[in-house]
């Protein structure tokens, strides 16, 4: 027997029930208010992703219960901020308390700053901050689903390298999974690199 079937012998697999265990996952600091009506507020969401690229377009799934989900529905618009570890314990305590009752930028320290194009606030310490309007809620049961276009995207300038490139592995963003926070490790290499083609080296003269 190979090395190959050997290895696939100790691989061995549990039956668990269907359930939310996709991971890891990005967590994100949603941002929404910020008009007459609704006071600036952050929402810790880890149910978010890409879901178009023509036009640019994410989606966050929310619990109606939860005090944004009201704001957001209401005024149409929020802005996801991508944290860094540095933002962790900022990061689980938005999560933990309702904007209802307490002044979450306050409570945090973190900075709100000027959107480009939503009247929300990004969240200046936070790498990356995209601002959207929701195009589309998805009542799904437990969670309502907010599809919304990408209107505007703004990332931390010391994060760009000579050539303008944003160094994503030197933002040191955190991923969720199982209940548990992690830091996302260094890059392995670029899409399609399974199919690159090796660089010959030139032949001795």
């Amino acid at each position: 027997m190979g090395n190959k079937e050997q290895r696939k012998e100790r691989i061995v697999k549990q039956s668990w029930k269907p359930g939310n265990v996709l991971a890891p996952l990005p967590v994100v600091l949603v941002t929404c208010g910020g008009t007459e009506k609704w006071q600036p507020n952050i929402i810790t969401i880890a149910w978010t992703g890409n879901v178009c690229s023509d036009p640019p377009m994410l989606s966050i799934s929310v619990r109606p219960e939860r005090y944004s989900h009201e704001i957001i529905a209401a005024t149409g618009e929020f802005a996801v901020n991508v944290p860094s570890v540095q933002q962790a314990r900022a990061t689980d305590w938005c999560g933990m308390v309702s904007g209802a009752a307490v002044d979450k930028f306050a409570g945090t320290g973190l900075t709100p700053a000027p959107a480009l194009q939503v009247r929300c606030p990004i969240i200046l310490e936070c790498p990356i901050n995209i601002e959207c309007r929701v195009r589309q809620s998805l009542p799904l049961g437990t969670h309502t689903m907010f599809l919304a276009e990408v209107v505007a995207v703004q990332v931390s300038a010391a994060l760009l390298d000579a050539k303008g490139k944003f160094r994503l592995e030197k933002a040191g963003l955190l991923a969720y999974g199982l209940g548990h926070y992690f830091a996302l490790g260094p890059g392995i290499d670029h899409f399609g690199f399974s199919i690159r083609k090796r660089k010959r080296k030139p032949r001795p003269a």
